[in-house]
């Protein structure tokens, strides 16, 4: 026994499953060395024959420094490459012993660790967060039976029915080959040529296009598993389920201007917001509720819960709620974490099984074998950010980058020379649910699959008139920026089948005619059950009313009043809101009564697109200088022409005037005029008014119009 081999291992266990602590380095008051554990006297200067001669081939430090730094990239994900991760947990409701053995649900209380991932799905590592585009939302559950993945998205629906066009979307949808463009975007010829010829993606194409697309926060976006599960219980009695993650924040968004101009100032808007709400103690949580319904429920639908581009509408299948997820912990590594975790949708566990949905089952191998090529070999599960807390114990053995040291010759089963050990656990293991399918083999679909329309229908007519101008906006920047005639008309016609009035404001914008609706696959589909669901608008879940993490800029100059912004700063933080002073320069200014201020952000790197309400300062002084400054007047209209709150004290009114916005003084919503004094009385206004949000009456391409 040495400090190195330790002794031998305890029967059953297997460390390399345990804590993430075992993995974790810190080199506080720590020399430098190489890996393989040598001091290293000089890290600034390669060895050379003289100071003036040249390096030497046997400087094993530079080579082994810049080696590891040749190979510090691996393959990207080929889609959901851009994400941002957290640590959290999986609290129980109570015990859903009726409907699944599934270890996070066993009783009442039951904490399961959970690390999720959200991400964009189009654009490369380094694209922009706020691109429009689906966003990927990942759970990975460390359950006492091992690892769940349940891998889905912020919206229930997907583009296509089956995993053979899984391949071809992703073509159409990424960069188009010959000259690498656009980056993180789907506004090109040859996406919308697949859809516009995949009639099934017409349903996906409208949540896309909505607000959905382009949400304000991963804090503030819903999760879906998308496909129907199973759930098992211990007398291996079954039903059908869909999993919702829904966040305590509400569901809120961005407009397409704002979205835009974010992604110049701070690409990274998303993956910041997320981790600084960490690291403040600002914890995001979600709810997780289930549609749970039999197999006789579902044949009686209108549609097929095996089709992936259909929904079931929680006025048919209520959700149940069932627990909540809570992420307070920001990974310690990003690459060791948010990089390496894989997330496959193989990954199940007692209680949970698949459906026989067929987009499902492509996924069920298409993510492992993704995970083997990133990650260099089957061995990813040892990774540490993939390792389970349950125990590990098979016969697989050897592969590249293998980390267990199983002892014993004996790697097989059965045997008789390890006591038949491992040994299978019987019932007590995995069993996947029995089945009957006496059916032929075939290609093809199932005839509720050719219904294409009915539910994109459903989900325009459940949008706000706000809502329905996003979307028609949305489709007319996307198809403006197709260049054959061909490709318009023909997702026109398609949009046709959708709404009619839906049709028109996007033909109009692209200064077309409405075309004759597409021919449909099926024309005596069944009648859906319902015309309208509320729960489909981003306005049904506002979440807690509040401002806590909602970020304040309040402008300054030298000549401020200061003691106003010293009391609405307190009565801002105290409900929570992050506050930012911001300034034509960070540094300090000096208030009308000497103060000292410090701006801790200035115009020029913190535009008005990056904060969710706006401070003007009264002070004549500051006033003047500020309106002589172009970003301050860009800042107030990119304000009020994206809805937000709107502060106006004393002097700093005519900021508003400056910068164009007449009506202001007409009791625009969400524009607040006050006194330089009245701090009490305007402070509670104010707050309330940040908690809306933003004011979608004030939407308009102009200040003051």
């Amino acid at each position: 026994m040495t400090a190195k081999t330790g002794g031998a291992a305890r029967l059953g266990s297997n460390a390399t499953v345990e804590s993430l602590d075992r993995v974790r380095v810190d080199a506080s008051e720590q020399p430098l060395t190489t890996n393989q554990g040598v001091p290293v006297s000089d890290n600034q200067n390669s060895l050379k024959a003289g100071l003036r001669g040249p390096s030497l081939l046997e400087d094993f430090i530079l080579r082994e420094k810049v080696t590891h730094f040749d190979h510090e990239r691996i393959p990207e994900r080929v889609v959901h490459a851009r994400g941002s991760a957290a640590h959290g947990y999986f609290e129980a409701y109570g015990a859903l012993r009726k409907y699944t053995r599934a270890a996070p649900f066993a009783e009442k209380g039951k904490i399961t660790p959970v690390f999720a991932r959200f991400s964009t799905v189009a654009g490369e590592r380094g694209s922009k967060d706020t691109a429009r585009d689906a966003r990927g939302f990942a759970v990975k559950l460390y359950t006492d039976e091992g690892n769940w993945d349940l891998v889905g998205n912020n919206i229930p629906v997907f583009f296509i029915q089956d995993a053979m066009k899984f391949p071809d979307l992703v073509h159409a949808i990424k960069p188009e080959p010959h000259h690498g463009m656009p980056q993180a975007g789907s506004a090109h010829d040859t996406f919308w040529d697949f859809v516009s010829l995949m009639p099934e993606s017409t349903h996906m194409l409208m949540w896309v296009m909505s607000d959905r697309g382009i949400p304000r926060s991963y804090r503030m976006m819903q999760g879906f598993g998308v496909h129907t599960f199973r759930l098992v219980n211990e007398q291996g009695e079954s039903v059908f389920c869909k999993f919702h993650w829904k966040p305590l924040l509400g569901t809120h968004s961005l407009v397409w201007d704002e979205a835009v101009k974010i992604a110049g100032a701070d690409p990274d808007f998303h993956r910041r917001d997320l981790w600084e709400a960490i690291e403040s103690g600002e914890f995001p949580e979600w709810e997780l509720g289930l549609q749970i319904f039999t197999e006789e429920e579902a044949e009686s639908f209108s549609f097929d819960v095996l089709d992936s581009t259909k929904l079931i509408p929680e006025e048919m299948v209520p959700l149940t709620p069932v627990g909540r997820m809570v992420l307070n912990r920001n990974p310690d590594n990003f690459f060791a974490e948010t990089e390496q975790v894989a997330f496959c949708t193989a990954h199940i566990i007692p209680g949970i099984d698949f459906s026989n949905d067929p987009l499902l089952a492509g996924r069920i191998h298409s993510y492992v074998d993704t995970q083997i090529t990133r990650l260099g070999g089957a061995n990813f599960h040892e990774l540490p950010i993939n390792t389970p807390l349950a125990p590990v114990q098979n016969n697989q053995r050897d592969g590249i980058h293998r980390q267990s040291l199983n002892r014993g010759r004996v790697a097989y089963e059965p045997n008789s020379l390890a006591g038949g050990c491992p040994f299978q656990a019987g019932t007590a293991g995995f069993v996947s649910f029995p089945e009957n399918n006496t059916e032929d083999k075939v290609r093809g679909k199932p005839a509720k699959f050719a219904e294409h329309y009915a539910q994109a229908t459903l989900f325009f007519n459940s949008q706000t008139a706000v809502e329905k101008a996003h979307i028609a906006a949305a489709f007319r920047f996307e198809l403006s920026k197709v260049e054959v005639p061909a490709i318009r008309e023909r997702m026109l016609s398609s949009l046709v089948n959708v709404s009619t009035e839906l049709a028109a404001e996007v033909a109009a914008g692209l200064g077309m005619q409405v075309p004759a609706a597409m021919p449909k696959a099926i024309a005596d589909a069944e009648p859906a059950e319902i015309s309208v669901s509320p729960a489909l608008s981003l306005t049904a879940l506002p979440g807690e009313r509040g401002i806590r993490t909602r970020q304040i800029a309040v402008l300054v100059e030298d000549g401020v009043h200061h003691a106003a912004l010293a009391d609405l700063h307190l009565a801002l933080t105290n409900a929570g809101a992050v506050v930012h002073f911001v300034g034509p320069r960070v540094g300090l200014f000096t208030g009308s009564g000497e103060e000292i201020i410090e701006a801790n952000k200035s115009l020029e790197n913190a535009p008005g697109v990056l904060f969710d309400a706006l401070v003007l300062p009264d002070g004549a002084e500051a006033v003047k200088a500020l309106g002589s400054n172009i970003d301050t007047l860009d800042c107030i209209k990119d304000q009020f022409r994206h809805g937000k709150t709107i502060l106006a004290l004393g002097a700093g009114q005519a900021l508003l005037e400056m910068a164009g916005i007449a009506a202001a003084r007409d009791k625009v919503p969400g524009i607040l005029l006050a006194t330089g004094t009245d701090m009490i009385e305007i402070a509670p206004v104010f707050i309330e008014a940040i908690a809306a949000h933003r004011h979608p009456s004030r939407e308009c391409d102009q200040p003051g119009k």
